[in-house]
């Protein structure tokens, strides 16, 4: 049996070490639409971004280990079609890939703004080439806004800021991930914010951009306001990067649609941003946007191409490090949940908090308590322990 991995990503790599670990020892092609090695992307809008890291540091593996595997790495070649029924992949240079089993990792495709393409001084912020050309225009006399009041959008905005880059953030919601953790917990988020510097425009949904001579020079709200910049990032939000999948014989609806078993298709997986799989202990199809899912559901895809039979059904976990703030998230959060405090202060800014829907316990939220927020998810509705943790 021989493995295709379409996706030189954090689920890729993480597939193949998974394969390697329980015994596999057959033919493993990873294919990459990036020059670069596997590498992480949590840091990208942190570390490297603010130049404490160099690139090099955020590779996930040294080049021994990578070597280690024994795997075929075809990078800078992006994925252009797929034939579910033959199992190939057909790259961008018409190279033709074949596989007893594919494992779809291909990720996300940051959304843009109208006329943003093509317009100097605008960034968005999903690759490691991205992160060093937007840390390349960041300088004390520019001034940057931030189109996004999500995680990446405020991750961004938090370590402009630390460079003493004067920056805005954008964006409809009242606070920074107001929808998500509800007015408390955003609230304190935006102080937080305020407080370090930043300027908070937030409540009014961007509508595009103004430039001049081919760059950008402010960022137009649908209040009428605008907002003037000099360097401008896009970060409100991706899609799952699934366009040369059409006619593929893969269903695509917000993600490859899978099965429980993270199954697309006979012979053909998904892991990762892009894998919209049945979540058995939800009952619903969800597909995550983050560092730990892609590596948990590429251990049990591995499973599963090896012949286990065990659904996929983890807590969702994700966690944001803004300043001094260290926010890990277990479960689901919603804005409209009963939310409570259960351990710490908030006065501290050092919390566990605990969100309930119709009398039961949907997630936890914890605030610079890393420990006490794992602790709690138990409390969780319907909690199990995560593939790959003990």
């Amino acid at each position: 049996m021989t493995v295709l991995v379409v996706g030189a990503s954090a689920a890729g790599l993480a597939t193949v070490e998974a394969l390697r670990r329980k015994g596999y020892d057959e033919r493993v092609t990873v294919l990459g639409a990036e020059a670069h090695l596997p590498y992480d992307r949590p840091p990208l809008s942190k570390q490297v971004l603010a130049g404490s890291w160099t690139p090099s540091r955020a590779s996930l593996r040294t080049p021994e280990a990578l070597s280690a595997l024994d795997a075929e790495f075809v990078l800078g070649a992006p994925a252009a079609g797929l034939d579910a029924g033959t199992r190939t992949v057909r790259t961008s240079a018409g190279r033709a890939l074949t596989a007893d089993a594919i494992v779809l990792a291909t990720g996300l495709r940051p959304r843009t703004l109208p006329g943003q393409d093509g317009l100097a001084g605008v960034h968005v912020l999903r690759t490691l080439d991205d992160a060093l050309a937007l840390r390349a225009e960041l300088a004390p006399d520019k001034r940057v806004v931030v189109v996004g009041d999500g995680v990446l959008g405020a991750e961004i905005a938090a370590t402009v800021c630390g460079l003493g880059v004067p920056v805005t953030l954008a964006g409809p919601q009242p606070a920074p991930l107001a929808y998500q953790f509800g007015p408390l917990v955003s609230g304190l988020l935006a102080t937080l914010h305020a407080d370090r510097g930043v300027n908070l425009r937030l409540g009014a949904a961007v509508t595009g951009l103004s430039s001049s001579d081919g760059r950008v020079t402010g960022v137009c709200l649908a209040t009428g306001e605008e907002l003037p910049a000099d360097v401008v990032v896009v970060a409100f939000g991706a899609a799952p990067a699934t366009d040369w999948l059409a006619g593929s014989g893969v269903l695509c609806d917000n993600g490859i649609v899978c099965d429980s078993r993270c199954r697309a298709a006979d012979g053909i997986y998904a892991a990762g941003d892009v894998a919209r799989w049945h979540h058995e202990g939800l009952d619903v199809l969800l597909r995550l946007e983050n560092r730990t899912n892609a590596t948990e559901q590429a251990i049990a895809v591995a499973g599963t191409i090896l012949g286990d039979d065990r659904p996929y059904a983890p807590v969702p976990y994700f966690w944001t490090h803004q300043f001094d703030a260290r926010i890990h998230v277990h479960g689901t959060l919603s804005a409209d949940a009963e939310m409570s405090i259960v351990e710490g202060d908030v006065t501290t800014r050092r919390f566990v908090a605990e969100y309930r829907e119709g009398g039961r316990v949907t997630g936890v939220l914890g605030w610079n308590m890393p420990k006490q927020a794992r602790l709690n998810r138990q409390a969780i509705a319907g909690a199990a322990v995560p593939v790959g943790r003990a």
